[in-house]
């Protein structure tokens, strides 16, 4: 079966996790447990994860001329990801995330500054036309400047690519945008703020995709955190629990599920295979620490998959 390429376009910020007992209150200092720096970011996440779960992945982001630009040039050189489209820009920092992770929980809190990658210049996305058009799949989020994302997803619609589009961190989206979108993949806060509707389970989670298949979309998957997730097109609709894993870090989960998702797809299997696999890749990614180290790899996700 043909694996058809992936072309990721989205976000790098390192990463800079702490992991603490509890969450702070405002102004309060909590002592940490640990602390550790790495590659990050929606768009880099993703496709870290799909090249892991056997996806042939070009990555298009934008980095600073500085030292965490060099440490993510470096880890797709070692992740065996095309880095050919990246842009590096000497006039811009690369972006940063700022993580806490609570050692009871696995839960997590976020604050990222985008850096070079929310600065794509209009030129600098007509210059991927190529690039998009002779893709099989295009996955895209929005943590770089939306009007280039919408740019992007355009240019792919317009060449017949397949868009996977993960619609984080949460943003209400013109109709035009969602018009056309092959698979959409929200969480219950992202589909909320796109229909209007709050999604709590899957009664709810069914009317905010009946909305989003009436602007235009063709497949709709809402990720519904320890649910599972809820999925529906014109003719189906598919639910399923997650998988019983150990939560040591729940940081990555989502960006594993799109990653190994849009592998699946790119691989050519069904929408509910898909579904399945990117499920499992999204499971096995919370039982270990950090986002993109925690991705999990296309064996053992076929291990997991063949319990």
């Amino acid at each position: 079966m043909e694996n058809k390429k992936i072309v990721v376009f989205g976000s790098y910020v390192t990463d800079l996790t702490g992991r603490t007992p509890k969450f702070p209150t405002e102004g309060e200092t909590v002592m940490g447990v640990s602390f550790k720096s790495g590659p990050g970011g929606k768009g880099s996440n993703q496709a870290v994860a799909a090249k892991r779960a056997g996806g042939d992945v070009t990555l298009v982001t934008r980095l600073g001329e500085d030292d965490f630009g060099k440490l993510a040039l470096n880890f797709y050189d070692k992740e065996g990801i095309d880095s050919s489209k990246i842009i590096v820009d000497k006039n811009s920092d690369t972006g940063a995330a700022l993580i806490i992770v609570n050692e009871a929980t696995g839960q997590n809190e976020i604050i990222v500054i985008i850096g070079a990658c929310g600065e794509f210049k209009p030129e600098e996305v007509q210059a991927l036309k190529e690039t998009v058009a002779s893709a099989g799949t295009v996955l895209c989020q929005l943590e770089t400047n939306p009007e280039a994302t919408y740019k992007v997803l355009d240019m792919a619609k317009q060449a017949g690519v397949t868009t996977v589009f993960n619609p984080a961190p949460a943003r209400k989206l013109p109709d035009e945008v969602l018009n056309g979108i092959d698979y959409i993949t929200p969480n219950e806060t992202e589909a909320e703020i796109i229909t209007g509707i709050a999604v709590t389970g899957y009664e709810s989670a069914s009317k905010a995709a009946d909305v989003l298949l009436g602007k235009g979309v063709k497949n709709v998957v809402i990720t519904l955190g320890n649910k599972g997730y809820y999925a529906k097109n014109a003719q189906s609709e598919f639910t399923g629990a997650p998988i019983q894993v150990n939560v040591v870090d729940t940081t990555g989960a989502g960006d594993a599920f799109n990653g190994g998702f849009t592998a699946a797809l790119a691989a050519g299997m069904s929408f509910e295979a898909a579904l399945i696999y990117g499920n499992v890749t999204g499971g096995l990614a919370v039982e270990k620490l950090g986002t993109a180290p925690a991705m999990p790899y296309k064996e053992e996700i076929m291990a997991a998959l063949n319990k």
